[in-house]
């Protein structure tokens, strides 16, 4: 079953995202701030796509992301927001190739083909970078 890692600070949407990844069988972990993303990522890791907001406390979908790829995360992304500009759609890009961008408010329609794209690729590796654990541990330590 593919595993795939939610992260929203909106409660209610992210119940729905939630509810219709669950509904088409995924294995979902749920994420309200940056720093459960990132916790998610390194503790329960590894996924086979994440969804995020861009705008979450303590840190930003999007920083938590950057410093994955970093680190040499290369699974699908798929980034929400309810903010369309030029700037941040470069900014979600600069993320690289295996980058689906969702403009809030999105259709289910609109979720599942995000999904079935980034899952459509390979499964998720069972290690995580080397670079993604030394970024865990100075954010435990901070």
């Amino acid at each position: 079953m593919p595993r795939v890692l939610v992260a929203d600070d909106d409660l209610d949407l992210l119940d729905v995202v939630v509810r219709a990844a669950e509904y088409v069988d995924l294995d979902v972990t749920r994420a309200t701030t940056g720093d459960e993303l990132l916790e998610g990522l390194t503790a329960s890791g590894p996924f086979d796509a994440i969804v995020t907001d861009i705008a979450m406390p303590w840190s930003s979908g999007l920083s938590v992301m950057r410093a994955a790829r970093r680190a040499g995360w290369r699974q699908p992304l798929i980034v929400m927001s309810g903010f369309y500009d030029p700037e941040t759609l470069h900014r979600i890009m600069a993320l690289g190739e295996r980058v689906s961008f969702l403009l809030k408010p999105f259709t289910l329609r609109e979720l599942y083909a995000a999904l079935r794209g980034a899952l459509r690729r390979e499964p998720a590796t069972t290690e995580m970078p080397v670079a993604l654990q030394a970024i865990r541990v100075r954010a435990s330590r901070q």
